[in-house]
Formats: C-alpha cells, structure tokens, sequence
C-alpha cells in the first residue's frame, strides 16, 4: 500500500492512503529532493516504515503488523553529520549532538521511524525522519510529517509490512 503525503498549503500538507485524505504537518522548509541536515524540509521521496517506537507510560503498543518498541528516557537519534552513529538510535547522553526521544511535548509519544538516509547514511543529507504525532493546528516540524494520534494509529493499524511512504511536493 502506498501512502501519499503532498504539499496543501504553507506547512501543512495532505496524507493520502485508500479512500482517506488525512491532513497532516511536513517541514518548515517544505518539501526539497536535495534534503540537507538543519534545512526543516521534509525530503521528497519514497520511504518505507521500518518500525514504531511509542511512550509505554503514555499510550499502549499500537495495533501494527510493523515491528512495536517502547522508548526509555535515555532514548535519542543522533542528529550530528560528523559522529559515526550520524542518522542511528543512541543512547543519551551522546557525544555527539542527539535529538531527545522522550519528550515532554508528546508529539514523539507515537513515532514511525522512516526509511530515509539510512541505506546507506551520508553524513549532512538529513536524520531523524519520522512520521510523529502533530501538535494542534499542525504547526510546521522540523523535516517530519505528522498527524493527529487517532489518524496515526489508525494508519499504523491498516498498513501491512510493504506500505511506503511517497512524499511528493506536487498538491
């Protein structure tokens, strides 16, 4: 199953899959096919969903044929293009600048970890690529789409292990 993100308008965007039109957030810069580390667009492309990560304190493991792990406080992604683990899970503290899994927010209560940059990782092409849960009105993220929490799980519900994610800056 493909599932279709494009742009809508200035930071939000549409997600397609079946018959559902979902609205969505993407990234501040957009949609670019030449994503680079820091720009906050979402890159343009075809993205498999490799696997879920959620809050055990704040939601149940979400009904999914996609591999499920709870996240711990000291879970993080490292966001630094000069450190080997560049684009990889870590755990915090790193040495190397890490963006923090278990946020306050809550929009990384629920989080697919997309398949970008990471067959193989280049260093400065773009990390932490999820689809995540949208904060009210669907402010802009930082290079990630996402979506309400019931739409998200209802995605993650639906979608077998072949789905992928197209993101497509055409409307």
């Amino acid at each position: 199953m493909d599932i279709r993100v494009s742009k809508a308008e200035e930071g939000t965007g549409v997600l397609i899959w079946g018959t559902a039109r979902l609205r969505c957030a993407i990234g501040r810069g957009g949609i670019r096919g030449d994503k680079r580390e820091g720009d906050g667009a979402t890159p343009a492309g075809l993205m498999a969903l490799r696997r879920v990560l959620y809050r055990p304190d704040r939601l149940a493991r979400p009904v999914s044929v996609l591999a499920c792990a709870p996240l711990s406080p000291g879970d993080g992604w490292c966001d630094d293009p000069t450190e080997r683990d560049y684009n990889r899970p870590v755990s915090l503290p790193h040495a190397g600048r890490a963006e923090r899994l278990w946020r306050e927010d809550g929009i990384y209560d629920l989080i697919v970890v997309l398949g970008y940059n990471d067959d193989p990782v280049v260093p400065g092409r773009g990390s932490a690529i999820f689809l995540h849960l949208a904060n009210p009105g669907y402010p802009p993220t930082q290079g990630c789409v996402a979506l309400m929490r019931a739409d998200l799980l209802a995605l993650l519900k639906a979608v077998g292990p072949a789905a992928r994610l197209r993101v497509t800056a055409e409307s």
